[in-house]
């Protein structure tokens, strides 16, 4: 496999669940993606649109068109927060991560809050032989773009491989328009009571559209460093992509469901194979 653009098991790994997940858990948010306070967060005001798994879950519920009993694959799915949200309302969620860290975390709360979901470890760009499985395929908080674009375009080809005819896509990620606006060089990304944080340095390339981090973790004392970057987008050039992928249908909202603004931090790409 070709493509990668940093080292993604140093960054998602238990150090991330301390400060995002169980930030949140302590905090009664909820362990989840978007959640206020102890949200995953990549830049400038990312994650903070959603006030936990739940509001995440009504925003896909609606927009999907989701009904008990459909197949969802929730790719990328981190920790499993919305694949269980997702899964406590009657469907069949299969999720897909790369850590196998979040995953255990994931069956975890699955079986802590008594539901059911399949979760793979597994990788994106080749996805197992799901060929036209789902119903659904769920992509949250900024999960697509981490590699250079050829790959990139190959992860859209693989979820309209496992899409059924008709089937439809939602994909969370920054609003662009907004998220340049709130660039900073750096910041303090998440803090802890006991002293633990991390903090990001920003460097924005627009020639390739890559937002790059370097980010100091420092907890129990201990300080390690590592690097990440993700792509940036806009609606027309992710429309674009989408429609050469074999999508037919295609919109774009903000994190209250309502059509794309540039007011809005998240741009929700709701795609029909």
């Amino acid at each position: 496999m070709t493509g990668d653009l940093f080292d993604a098991t140093s960054m998602y790994d238990e150090d991330y669940l301390h400060f995002f997940a169980e930030a949140e858990a302590e905090a009664g948010i909820g362990s989840g993606a978007g959640a206020a306070g102890g949200a995953p967060t990549h830049g400038p005001v990312v994650g903070t649109a959603y006030t936990g798994p739940t509001a995440a879950a009504d925003l896909v519920w609606r927009l999907l068109d989701l009904k008990p009993g459909m197949r969802v694959l929730d790719l990328a799915c981190g920790h499993g927060a919305l694949a269980n949200a997702l899964a406590a309302r009657g469907c069949e969620v299969t999720g897909l991560d790369s850590s196998a860290v979040f995953l255990d975390r994931a069956r975890a709360d699955a079986t802590a809050a008594g539901v059911e979901a399949d979760y793979v470890l597994g990788d994106m760009r080749e996805l197992p032989a799901w060929t036209g499985r789902f119903d659904r395929v769920v992509n949250w908080t900024t999960a697509f773009g981490y590699f250079d674009d050829d790959v990139n375009r190959s992860v859209l080809d693989e979820i309209v491989r496992v899409l059924r005819p008709g089937g439809r896509l939602a994909m969370d990620l920054d609003n662009q328009t907004r998220f340049l606006t709130s660039y900073t060089p750096s910041r303090v990304t998440a803090a802890r009571g006991n002293g633990d944080m991390l903090v990001d340095r920003h460097h924005l390339d627009p020639l390739t559209g890559r937002f790059e981090v370097e980010r100091t973790v420092i907890r129990d004392g201990h300080v390690r460093r590592l690097t990440f970057l993700k792509r940036l987008f806009g609606f027309p050039e992710l429309r674009d992509w989408c429609s050469a992928a074999g999508f037919a249908v295609l919109t774009a909202y903000g994190e209250d469901g309502e059509p794309l603004q540039a007011r809005h931090h998240r741009m929700v790409v709701v795609a029909e194979r």
